[in-house]
Formats: structure tokens, C-alpha cells, sequence
């Protein structure tokens, strides 16, 4: 078994590393179980939606073999390319489409909101699309639920709003001035509406994530006040 080679990624709970010739070793940081998350991504992957594919989990369950997706993140292409700013929101719309025509596997919890049978992502930004040469693959698993799929649409949505951009301070400013459109577009390709009613709920679990900044969390309260009063 090959051992953990390069540090290729860094994520806010995980890292990635080189393990192997295409594959890659993604490992908890605070040494939780990643079996579930891999089980998710075959069942996903079995029904024909774009994910990495899981080779096994090692490392007592902590950490995942997996195929290793080169491209650039859909953040990087918008950086890259600021034109293509209205495509790629329509396409993370679309892949939200895709994944929630998907019935959840039985043993993912519920999502916040109401009741609904479809696998919902959780985390499904920008960050988390890579543009890989055989197209779209979504990676980053572990807030997989079942529910109704505007619940997952309205996380997606405080995230985009609220969620810091990872780039140096002077590009990030620049990309702050861009963000409103992009989330304008993305929403305009969505059920706007059955997603503002949830936005609300999804903050309020998302304000119990520990990775999520103040200066975050302020914005998705600003948001959460903004739509109850639309």
C-alpha cells in the first residue's frame, strides 16, 4: 500500500495528498469516520452523477483512497474567466437538478426543512465543482442529507452570499463587487422562491459550524433577515 505523498489541497476539516498514480488520499483532520461519506459517493456515483471514485477507506475509516480529478475549481474558472460567470452559475443550478432527481440512500440523516426524499449535497458551491477534461465533478461529501431538495438549493445559496472568497485581498475585492451577479444568476435558474423560504433554517444550522468565520456568520444572519422580510 502506498503511503501518503504531497499535500495537494487543503479544505476547512480535511486535507488532500497524492497517493499513488491517480488517486488521491483525502483525510479527516479531526480523525472522524469517512466511511459513511464514501459509501454516499458510490451510491451517487452508481446512478450516473459526477464523483470521484471511492477505492476504500483506510487508516482505521479516517481516510478515503479515491480517484484523483485534475481541473480547475469552478472558482478558478471563474477568476480565470469572468465572462463565463453566467454559464457556470447555470451549471451548478443544473447539477443541483441532477443530484436531487437522485433518491437518498437510506442511511443519511434528514436534512433541516421540510421532509423530502432526495439526496441533497449540502455544500454544493463553487468550490466543490471542479472542471475536470470529462466535465463537472462535485466533490466534498460529508453534509450529504435526505430532504426536500430547496433546502439544499437555500444552503447553497447562503453560501454563496456569505461565505469568504479564497483569493488575496485585492482579487477578493474585485471578485465581492461580481458576487451578487452570480448569485442572481444562479438563482434564476432554480425555484427561487421554495428555496427563500428555507433560508432561515439553513442558516440556523449552518451558524453551529465551528469552521464558519464571524465575519460569516454575520452575513448569513444579514441574509437570513433580508428574505424573511421579501
Amino acid at each position: 500500500m502506498p503511503s501518503a505523498g504531497a499535500l495537494l489541497a487543503s479544505g476547512r476539516d480535511s486535507d488532500i495528498f497524492e497517493y499513488g498514480p491517480g488517486l488521491v488520499l483525502r483525510r479527516a483532520r479531526d480523525g472522524r469516520s469517512l466511511e459513511s461519506e464514501g459509501r454516499t459517493m458510490d451510491h451517487v456515483r452508481r446512478h450516473g452523477y459526477p464523483v470521484p471514485a471511492v477505492q476504500e477507506a483506510t487508516e482505521g475509516g479516517t481516510a478515503l483512497v479515491m480517484e484523483r480529478i485534475d481541473g480547475p475549481s469552478m472558482v478558478q474558472q471563474i477568476i480565470r474567466r469572468p465572462w463565463t460567470m453566467g454559464s457556470q452559475a447555470r451549471l451548478l443550478a443544473d447539477l443541483h437538478t441532477r443530484l436531487h432527481a437522485i433518491e437518498a440512500a437510506p442511511w443519511l440523516p434528514p436534512a433541516p426543512g421540510p421532509r423530502g426524499r432526495s439526496l441533497l449535497h449540502l455544500d454544493l458551491h463553487p468550490l466543490n465543482v471542479i472542471l475536470s477534461a470529462r466535465g463537472p465533478v462535485v466533490i466534498d461529501w460529508p453534509n450529504a442529507r435526505r430532504g426536500d431538495p430547496a433546502a439544499d438549493i437555500a444552503m447553497t445559496w447562503v453560501l454563496l452570499d456569505s461565505g469568504a472568497i479564497p483569493a488575496p485581498a485585492p482579487l477578493a475585492a474585485v471578485l465581492a463587487r461580481f458576487r451578487s451577479r452570480f448569485v442572481r444568476s444562479f438563482l434564476a435558474a432554480v425555484d427561487v422562491e421554495a428555496a427563500r423560504r428555507l433560508v432561515p433554517t439553513m442558516v440556523a444550522d449552518k451558524l453551529r459550524d465551528r469552521n464558519m468565520s464571524e465575519v460569516e456568520c454575520a452575513a448569513m444572519r444579514r441574509l437570513a433577515r433580508s428574505t424573511t422580510r421579501t
